[in-house]
């Protein structure tokens, strides 16, 4: 019974998920209708807004300079941790007849386009488009294998569930867990998590 709460609380929130996603979309559908528009006058204020590259470096904490190489050093680890998981969902999800995730849905590459960002500011917002996708798209590679492979829940509370957490088990619930294995490694193929 409490499984059937737990389920209807996360439906109403993936519920309360697509709707703020339409209505974010809606605003954008609206921010791009209002480009069209006005794409000079916005071009203009734009590049007014552009903060010379030379009063932002000046204008910025010897500190935060003093973080850039070592914030920049992480993207050789990361670009290394993306093709070993490309590899591995690649090579093994195959084998498990687990639905590949598509990673052009996790890392989108689109800010560097704002007129009103500098090419410092740009560069930035690549680094973390590519870094905050690839963290979403990894979890989700884990979050399906971790369906295959052992669907059970913590004991303790998670602070963020993924996905197919829904679906798993209860801590300690031996029998369900036996029996329902199969059936749950059946849903990744059945339906898009």
């Amino acid at each position: 019974m409490e499984n059937q709460k737990i389920g209807d609380l996360v439906a109403k929130i993936k519920a309360l998920e697509m709707e703020l996603e339409e209505e974010l979309h809606h605003e954008y559908e609206k921010f791009t209708c209002e480009i069209t528009k006005k794409r000079e006058e916005l071009l203009s204020t734009y590049h007014h807004d552009r903060e010379n590259l030379v009063s932002y470096i000046v204008r910025s904490p010897i500190l935060h300079l003093a973080s850039v190489p070592i914030i920049w050093a992480v993207v050789l680890p990361a670009i290394m941790l993306d093709g070993f998981v490309s590899f591995y969902q690649w090579s093994c999800f195959p084998m498990y007849k687990i639905d590949k995730v598509k990673r052009s849905d996790y890392i989108i590459i689109d800010r560097h386009r704002l007129h009103y960002l500098n090419a410092i500011e740009k560069l930035n917002c690549l680094y973390c488009s590519y870094f905050n996708g690839l963290m979403g798209y990894i979890s989700e590679i884990a979050a399906r294998t971790e369906q295959h492979w052992c669907p059970i829940r913590h004991a303790k509370r998670l602070k963020s569930m993924h996905n197919s957490y829904k679906y798993f088990f209860d801590y300690g619930d031996s029998t369900n867990f036996r029996k329902g294995l199969n059936d749950l490694r059946k849903k990744l193929k059945e339906e898009k998590v």
